[in-house]
């Protein structure tokens, strides 16, 4: 198991506090970037259910909250170095510190009490971000999404890549942040399977998901998958 770190010390904050702090989140997408979100009528009206998210960036949170318009609890690396302008802004939010490589009990039972006190969970399936294209989903975070069989709601977003260099030069960003069909994990899962086979095809399954909600150049590994038109359909009906 990694060694601890400062993020392992954080913790997801009050909803009341995630609640005011979506105005900030409404302010970065209105004011610093031009966002269009897509497909918010396929957002359950109350939870328990999962966000899984494709992560190209480490300033994705925001945009899920102003999309969702929601308190969150995020599930977050906490085995990662990330640079003192991002790390306050996550501790101000708060999050479930998470370990890549073996999942501690205590993350699993704080991932358990978002979902059975009605709440939403945050995931960010891939892992870390440190690409532009899809990766693989990793199966620790894929088993929390098999508690009790929860919704998954499907978000994609697309557009931050040099958002930075573009505040810099005034240039507001175009963002897309699209909404798919929520779907329970074990649907187009065959019964009969093993559990590590079970949970990796979940995971392929909400990547694909995932990609429908994305631009083709996106979708990475799993490019040319006949599962993303199947998704795309479903949320276009």
């Amino acid at each position: 198991m990694s060694a601890r770190t400062i993020l392992d010390n954080y913790t997801p904050r009050p909803n009341w506090i995630r609640y005011l702090l979506g105005y900030f989140a409404l302010f970065i997408g209105s004011v610093l970037t031009k966002i269009n979100v897509k497909g918010r009528q396929f957002i359950p009206q109350q939870g328990p259910y999962i966000v899984a998210v494709n992560h190209f960036s480490y300033i994705d949170p925001p945009f899920v909250v102003y999309a969702l318009q929601r308190p969150i609890t995020f599930l977050a690396a906490s085995d990662q170095a990330i640079a003192w302008y991002f790390r306050w802004a996550a501790w101000l939010y708060g999050f479930i510190p998470t370990n890549r490589t073996r999942l501690a009990p205590s993350t699993i039972k704080k991932a358990k009490h978002v979902l059975q006190t009605n709440n939403i969970l945050g995931i960010f399936p891939e892992g870390t971000s440190t690409d532009r294209k899809l990766r693989e989903a990793k199966r620790g975070i894929v088993y929390l999404s098999t508690i009790n069989n929860t919704p998954i709601l499907p978000v994609s977003i697309h557009g931050l890549l040099h958002v930075w260099p573009n505040w810099f030069k005034g240039i507001r960003p175009k963002v897309t942040v699209r909404i798919g069909k929520p779907f329970l994990p074990d649907t187009g899962v065959e019964k009969n399977l093993d559990r590590v086979t079970k949970i990796k095809t979940i995971g392929e399954n909400t990547i694909c998901r995932i990609a429908a909600l994305l631009p083709e150049e996106a979708h990475g590994i799993v490019k040319g998958d006949k599962r993303i038109e199947q998704f795309k359909k479903k949320n276009e009906s």
